[in-house]
């Protein structure tokens, strides 16, 4: 790369999103998130970022006009299957609102993320709307869902991802290709975890949990502790031998029983997640493990983020071109 590409990260949350664009080559000027938990997980990790706790509708983004990305993962449980898709009518999206900073602040580019459920049939006058007013705007977007597993992640998490750039650079870009590589299987991800107590059962349980996680469910403020999310994924964690009614304290004893079934620490669902082990999460047990479920995972937003550099490189030709930049008709969602 030739250049530094500044980024706002609008409800940046645990920092997941704000991590993988960081490798990606980007430097973030600003990191807005009303969660005081998460604000401080943000200042921990990453002391030098300016990390803006504050009500994304009351955040004045003036002072940021010209910055070359706004991302953000706006809140998604309008959009979840695992709440009541109210879409629009939930009073926690934000859409709107990230829209009306878009305008303002006028970026070269935008990158959005959100569950797989945004991509619903009963969505897709939303999406439309989203879409024509960033056309409005300027952008040429694009939609797309991605799998987190075919980027290294060892779950089941499919993301939405809205691209939106200026319709030159937008002829440059190409999603990212899957890896060749299948991500590591839970057990081979969590055995020394599991083992550090020394449990000499670890890897007896690590070789059962031979497939990799189902969608971690971080849950809101609204809906109970923390716990690995609905009855069928509580199913599909009994699978790989793990019990999913809540989140561990610690690693295994070492005298657990060998049919003993354990749970997750925090840790363990961050590794889940993609996030790295010095990554630190600040709050007691269910706030730490909230900010994590709720995660975007780093190594997908990196290679997204890659693509964009990639992109606007080729159009101010500095870089190699990313690609001729077709619609993706498959999964464009407008």
């Amino acid at each position: 790369m030739t250049a530094e590409y500044t980024d706002v990260e609008l409800c940046a949350g645990a920092g997941g999103q704000a991590h993988g664009l960081e490798l990606a080559g980007f430097k973030h000027v600003a990191l807005v998130e009303i969660d005081r938990h998460a604000c401080e997980t943000l200042r921990l990790n990453r002391p030098q970022w300016n990390v803006v706790e504050d009500d994304l509708h009351k955040w004045d983004p003036s002072a940021y006009e010209g910055v070359d990305l706004i991302s953000g993962g706006v809140p998604c449980p309008p959009f979840s299957v695992a709440g009541r898709q109210l879409g629009e009518l939930d009073d926690r999206e934000l859409f709107g609102r990230a829209l009306e900073i878009i305008r303002q602040v006028k970026p070269r580019g935008v990158m959005l993320e959100n569950v797989r459920g945004l991509l619903d049939p009963k969505f897709d006058a939303f999406r439309k709307n989203v879409s024509d007013r960033l056309r409005r705007y300027g952008y040429s977007p694009q939609w797309k869902l991605l799998q987190a597993s075919d980027y290294g992640v060892s779950q089941l998490r499919p993301r939405v991802i809205c691209v939106a750039l200026k319709p030159s650079d937008m002829k440059h870009f190409t999603w990212p290709e899957p890896d060749e590589k299948r991500p590591s299987t839970v057990g081979e991800l969590l055995e020394d975890l599991m083992a550090a107590n020394g449990w000499k059962n670890a890897s007896t349980w690590a070789a059962k949990a031979d497939s990799i996680a189902p969608t971690l469910v971080g849950g809101s403020k609204l809906h109970g502790g923390a716990d690995l999310g609905p009855t069928r994924a509580k199913r599909a964690w009994m699978k790989l031998g793990v019990d999913g009614k809540g989140i561990a304290d610690g690693n295994p004893p070492a005298d657990a029983p060998a049919d003993f079934m354990p749970r997750l620490t925090v840790r363990m669902a961050a590794r889940i997640q993609g996030f790295d082990d010095d990554w630190m999460f600040a709050g007691r047990k269910t706030a730490s493990y909230r900010q994590v479920g709720n995660a975007f995972p780093p190594a997908v937003a990196r290679r997204v983020g890659q693509q964009i550099i990639r992109a606007w490189e080729a159009a101010d030709g500095t870089g190699s071109v990313a690609g001729a930049g077709e619609e993706d008709v498959s999964h464009q969602a407008d």
